[in-house]
């Protein structure tokens, strides 16, 4: 195999890990990103004053079930144990704000009911007495909700929550956006049901460093990347906004973005890294306090972010494709579009337009990275996607 020179344009995880398979194989790859740091939405750093590792956009938690993103991540840079314990402030039946577990658990359910059920008492009472049966095939994500906690529930940890973070009411929205029951009978208090949980002990830019560390990788940050330059290199890989790549001629998709709003505070603010409001009237989603995602380090002063979620704007960071059914036709479009260009490769969670968690955005790097070699190899063309954008 002849040697090939390759281009990523994004130093987050889809372009590191692609990067570091074709350079192993011995090819050239350049790597750019507009941005003066690696790492994308995952980038971390140490906050100068306290000490604390920050994620600057927002916290990224590792969790999967895929042990060969585990044992691949780790290669890199050790994770430590983290569980991710979410709590979340909100009126409860008695009229009180008050601090409950999320997702919803048993202790959530007597909490807020005012009761000492068991697990069985619980479930009878969430199915019987408080879910909406008389939905049977739910629709919208406020009909699923309903389905299985009830109103009460619903109102209480979900409906505000959701309004501000998609910036509609939740009967405008998919109800696979709550894919799973959003109830727990019994006390685990855990968010994530993956076996392998944790986060790396020097943050994940450190982690994306040593993925790009390699003699066949340059890394060119602050370079926006020009579609003329496409040119220069045998292949493409792109892990920008889809409609991006296309100068936005069909119009664009649809994203929410956030705004941080930064504090610090001597001492231990909240208790937990994470705390949610679920009611409207407060303004931010939720306030993340960043020294609790790396339980094994002690730091006398922390640093806080509250997030408030809106819709992006023409030179908005994008976080969270929409997926409604407008974006949903235009991303058909683009797809077409998209598969009808020779020499590009669209990856991750802008490229494909898709939300994907860490774990997937890995597992689906490590499969181009194979395809698109075996294509190479093979003498076959390149595909565009070669995980579709569902």
């Amino acid at each position: 195999m002849s040697r090939g020179k390759f281009l990523m344009v994004g130093a987050g995880l889809s372009g590191a890990v692609i990067g570091r398979m074709l350079a192993e194989q011995g090819h050239e790859v350049t790597v750019v990103d507009s941005r003066s740091h690696i790492g994308g939405n995952c980038h971390t750093e140490r906050d100068a004053e306290t000490g604390v590792m920050v994620h600057i956009y927002g916290p990224h938690i590792f969790h999967t079930d895929d042990a060969e993103v585990w044992d691949y991540v780790n290669g890199f840079e050790p994770f430590l144990p983290y569980k991710n314990r979410v709590k979340t402030t909100s009126m409860g039946v008695s009229g009180d704000r008050e601090v409950y577990s999320l997702p919803v658990n048993l202790h959530t359910i007597n909490q807020f009911f005012r009761r000492t059920m068991r697990p069985e008492e619980a479930h009878a009472f969430i199915t019987g007495e408080q879910a909406d049966t008389s939905i049977e095939d739910p629709q919208t994500f406020e009909e699923q909700a309903m389905r299985f906690v009830g109103k009460d529930l619903y109102e209480a940890f979900f409906k505000g929550y959701t309004m501000k973070q998609w910036g509609c009411h939740p009967s405008e929205l998919p109800a696979s956006i709550l894919k799973r029951l959003p109830v727990r009978f019994n006390y685990d208090d855990n968010y994530f049901f993956h076996k392998f949980q944790g986060m790396p002990e020097n943050g994940y830019t450190a982690m994306i460093g040593k993925i790009l560390d390699h003699e066949g990788i340059t890394v060119k940050l602050e370079t926006v990347f020009d579609r003329s330059q496409a040119d220069e290199y045998d292949h493409v890989f792109y892990s920008g906004p889809l409609d991006g790549w296309f100068d936005y001629e069909l119009g664009r998709l649809g994203y929410r973005t956030l705004d941080f709003e930064r504090f610090t505070h001597e001492g231990d603010y909240q208790g937990c890294a994470v705390m949610n409001y679920g009611e409207v009237d407060v303004p931010y989603t939720r306030v993340t306090e960043h020294k609790h995602f790396a339980p094994w380090e002690s730091h006398e002063g922390s640093v806080c972010y509250r997030e408030f979620s809106r819709a992006a704007e023409p030179g908005d960071i994008p976080y969270y494709p929409v997926r409604q059914v407008e974006e949903k036709a235009l991303l058909a479009d683009y797809v077409r579009l998209a598969e009808e260009t020779p020499g590009v490769t669209f990856v991750g969670r802008l490229g494909t337009y898709r939300y994907l968690d860490m774990d997937v955005t890995i597992r689906e790097a490590l499969d181009t990275g194979r395809a698109f070699l075996a294509d190479l190899g093979e003498g076959r063309a390149p595909k565009a996607f070669y995980q579709a954008p569902l």
